[in-house]
């Protein structure tokens, strides 16, 4: 377990909301993994991702689909890519990645409360 923190550093994270709306292959990273353009409302707008997600989705199956993303890290380059913000999941037993979503949409931008 990680050391305890107080609400406000919790609030700190800016946790948000978006719909992927373009997936691609990014073959030029270390392990398996995707770009992804990710749809965080008007307020935030489009932002780049990669994600090691190859094992449980496909380029097709996550096009529509809303997940999670913390969106107030600093812009991470990942080789030829500039991510813009982390996009959440879980470890399976297997150490593959399942993505963090919501149960029910929500509108594109919808800050974590």
């Amino acid at each position: 377990m990680a050391d305890e923190i107080t609400y406000a550093d919790f609030e700190r994270v800016d946790i948000r909301v978006g719909t992927i709306v373009e997936v691609s292959p990014f073959p030029e990273a270390r392990k398996p993994a995707f770009k992804l353009l990710i749809d965080f409302g008007a307020e935030i707008g489009l932002k780049k991702s990669s994600a090691q997600i190859t094992v449980h989705y496909t380029p097709e199956s996550l096009i529509g689909r809303q997940v999670l993303g913390v969106v107030n890290f600093p812009p991470r380059q990942i080789g030829p890519v500039r991510s813009e913000v982390l996009t959440l999941g879980f470890e399976d037993e297997a150490g593959a990645i399942v993505l963090a979503a919501t149960d029910k949409p929500v509108p594109n931008g919808k800050k974590l409360m």
